[in-house]
């Protein structure tokens, strides 16, 4: 069965790269999300003014991957306790976030998160939200790292276990 989530981790562009990586994902598509304007382009969201995240939307079949796996592997590749920034890119946009559209999800999403929060010191500023709002970015961040080899990315990609890759 396939689902959605949408997750925000820093510059998306290595967020999408790492979870196209995955057996079980069936898709990525990366975009900008939970703002107040509609359909923004990288610039005006990179100016902070929109209030949109950098997010990569993730369709995934949950029988291969169900979603406390996902989170697991988001976990991997963000800080949960730093606040807009992720690497060295910061500003709201490269805020951490997890969008869900089943309401289902949030529990789940909620009681990882609890989890989690017992292995850090200091507070986990990862949102939470139903996802009301994703406009799919301009067509060159698109699997960027896949179209630019040695691309910029914060992200180790090697982190996708072997064994859980394609």
């Amino acid at each position: 069965m396939m689902r959605k989530i949408w997750l925000a981790g820093g510059c998306f562009w290595g967020v999408e790269a790492y979870f196209r990586q995955l057996r079980g994902v069936i898709a990525t598509r990366v975009g900008y999300g939970q703002g107040s304007t509609d359909d923004p382009t990288y610039r005006e969201v990179c100016s902070g003014a929109t209030g949109h995240a950098e997010i990569c939307e993730v369709s995934y079949d949950e029988r291969v991957l169900p979603l406390q796996k996902v989170l697991e592997h988001y976990f991997r590749i963000i800080d949960p306790t730093t606040l807009n920034r992720q690497g060295p890119d910061q500003g709201t946009q490269y805020r951490t976030g997890i969008y869900y559209e089943e309401e289902a999800d949030r529990s789940v999403i909620e009681n990882f998160l609890q989890t989690m929060q017992a292995g850090h010191a200091n507070p986990n500023v990862v949102e939470v939200e139903a996802r009301r709002r994703f406009f799919p970015a301009e067509e060159y961040p698109q699997e960027y790292l896949e179209k630019t080899p040695g691309g910029y990315c914060h992200i180790n990609l090697a982190l996708a276990r072997p064994e859980e890759r394609k």
